[in-house]
């Protein structure tokens, strides 16, 4: 390789771009004419080449994460301990959360702050796409007792307060898919575990006050949020609601404190001529963005 890289050193002419200077300096003049190059130009211009390549073999080192609280998982400087509660809700309800792999790492998820919230054996978070009877047993359990409900808003989903007042079974278990709303559709359409619960969604006019996170509409809710109305549903306390909220409360306030800005919904923009981006080319993302001007379901 060097022996080649001397040739072409040596022999090689050198293109000049159009409209450079027509001034000639005596090593231009000798390449053109077949002399040699002096041998210390050639000798530092290889040592250019050896540091720069000795640069490639440093070793990177790897960013240090800031240290995290052990109970709210945020980092210990921003702590929303202080806004939790002192002891976890006492709660009758079993929840789990479904979680994609792709919210696992996200700095503002909401789900850390749920859990902290919860006594551990009645909040369970199970991360993945897929899901089945031989990868996990339990959750396949859960999936087929009668008193289990997953909150999705699809064509069969029913109101969740009246629900509980007709089923002969009272709910002791809710299942909950975190992530966005393509996701969470990918996560159910594509594990038919999630199919033998029964379906509910939430008749609720509360705004999500998860407004450092665009949301698709102005009906939609975080994770928390939907855990929050949920669980005060099927325990009848509202004070659990008020409880689930205050750290959610607080982390958008310290972010807008410091920087972050109010996102409104993908719905609330569209409607104002406000959406920054292009309308898609692509027929279904069309479809999409002209229910959501027209306030319908999706």
């Amino acid at each position: 390789m060097e022996s080649q890289k001397e040739a072409r050193t040596f022999q090689e002419p050198v293109a000049r771009p159009s409209g450079a200077s027509s001034s000639q300096t005596p090593n231009d003049k000798e390449r053109r004419e077949g002399g040699a190059v002096p041998a210390a130009a050639a000798l530092g211009a290889e040592a250019d080449d050896d540091s720069a390549d000795g640069l490639w073999e440093l070793p990177v080192e790897p960013a240090e994460r800031r240290p995290e609280c052990t109970r709210c998982s945020r980092p210990q400087k921003v702590c929303l301990c202080p806004f939790l509660p002192a002891h976890p809700l006492h709660i009758s309800t079993h929840l789990y959360i479904i979680q994609h792999p792709a919210e696992e790492n996200k700095v503002l998820r909401t789900v850390p702050l749920l859990a902290a919230c919860l006594p551990q054996d009645k909040c369970k978070v199970k991360i993945g796409r897929r899901f089945s009877e031989e990868r996990d047993p339990e959750l396949s359990t859960v999936c087929r007792k009668s008193g289990t409900l997953i909150l999705y808003p699809g064509a069969e989903a029913a109101n969740l307060e009246e629900f509980i007042l007709d089923s002969p079974v009272y709910p002791s278990t809710i299942i909950i898919i975190d992530g966005t709303w393509s996701q969470a559709k990918d996560i159910f359409y594509k594990n038919s575990l999630f199919r033998h619960p029964k379906q509910v969604q939430l008749k609720t006019s509360i705004s999500s006050q998860y407004v450092i996170r665009m949301q698709p509409t102005n009906r939609c809710l975080s994770t928390l949020e939907c855990a929050a109305v949920a669980l005060s549903i099927l325990e009848k306390n509202n004070y659990i609601q008020e409880t689930l909220l205050r750290p959610l409360q607080a982390l958008c306030s310290f972010q807008l404190q410091h920087g972050a800005q109010i996102r409104l919904s993908k719905e609330h923009l569209l409607k104002n001529g406000l959406y920054p981006k292009p309308m898609p080319k692509n027929k279904r993302k069309l479809r999409k963005m002209e229910l959501l001007m027209n306030s319908v379901k999706i």
